[in-house]
């Protein structure tokens, strides 16, 4: 049986990036270029929670870093490198071999290198824990506090497609092989927005990636920054593979579903142009959905101008799966 040490050294260690102290120290080493700040940010992964048993391990390794490197988009920082947790209930070399692949992968292609971590065994499930690090200017980070009155509301991507696919794996859905198909993409391999996160840093007010539903996130900007919010559900991009889908079951996702790791922000009218010229760069679309408002509190205009009502509540970690 293979050691905690074997397992770190062929899964986990790999290289590290010229001037860093990688994995296979006691603590990782690494530089912040100079004038810049760190951004950093942790999350936890549990298996029944925030994924399905039968997962693709490469899928989960994807996302166990990919929903961290959200965070360091949210905020407009650009990657610098990642810690990895991981408690096992048992060691399987391909499960091991298919994680670790789907996890380099996006380190790789996001320049958010594996530095350290540690490893352990568990008797309740899978636990992963990723923290990040990231570099931004002190002056250009996307903070949740700096949306102001008049500020156009901008998600990127599409939504929607994780909520649905999450809702036909847990059975609360018909099933539908060809509507899975179509949206179970959004949910395991999400692609965190990185590149248009730096690329907003300066252009936007403030941001926010979606994980736990549009409404829900966006008001957490709103609460920090003491302004409200008017949305159109009408412009809310839906994603493609939704058309036919049940109406109501359409609206929660749209407005109330997670796992998105999209960017809601915030920016001026006047930067519009900016703002697009920023998405092109990072290759993403941008929808503007609505505006700030002074007065605080959430709406969503329906297609007659009015305020929509019983709008939907996002995910709870303490509520029952």
């Amino acid at each position: 049986m293979a050691s905690e040490f074997d397992l770190i050294d062929r899964y986990f260690k790999r290289p590290a990036p010229a001037g860093m102290l990688g994995v296979g120290d006691d603590c990782a080493l690494f530089g912040v270029p100079p004038g810049m700040r760190v951004a950093t940010s942790t999350d936890l992964l549990i298996e029944g929670r925030h994924f399905f048993p039968d997962v693709d391990p490469r899928a989960l390794g994807h996302k166990a870093l990919a929903v961290n490197v959200s965070d360091l988009a949210a905020m407009g920082a650009r990657p610098i490198g990642c810690l990895l947790g991981l408690a096992l209930p048992t060691v399987e070399p391909a499960w091991l071999a298919a994680f670790s692949e789907g996890f380099h992968a996006l380190a790789e292609a996001s320049a958010c290198p594996l530095i350290g971590g540690d490893t352990t065994g568990s008797t309740l499930g899978i636990a992963i824990s990723v923290t990040v690090f990231g570099a931004v200017a002190p002056d250009q980070a996307l903070r949740r506090d700096g949306a102001r009155p008049g500020d156009q509301v901008w998600v990127s991507g599409a939504l929607g497609a994780a909520d649905i696919a999450y809702r036909l794996l847990s059975g609360q859905m018909p099933a539908d092989a060809g509507l899975l198909a179509a949206t179970r993409g959004a949910l395991e391999w999400p692609q965190p927005r990185y590149a248009l996160g730096q690329a907003l840093a300066g252009v936007a007010n403030a941001a926010i990636d979606i994980s736990d539903g549009l409404l829900q996130d966006l008001g957490h900007v709103l609460k920090a920054s003491g302004v409200g919010a008017e949305l159109r559900f009408a412009d809310l991009p839906a994603a493609p593979a939704l058309r036919g889908v049940d109406p109501a079951r359409l609206r929660h996702a749209l407005l109330g579903g997670g796992d998105v790791y999209e960017l809601c922000f915030t920016a001026a009218p006047e930067r519009a142009d900016a703002v697009r010229a920023a998405a092109a760069r990072a290759g993403v679309a941008v929808t503007a959905i609505g505006r700030i408002t002074a007065a605080a509190g959430l709406a969503v205009l329906g297609p007659d101008g009015r305020p929509e009502t019983d709008l939907p509540r996002g995910f709870d970690h303490f509520s029952t799966p």
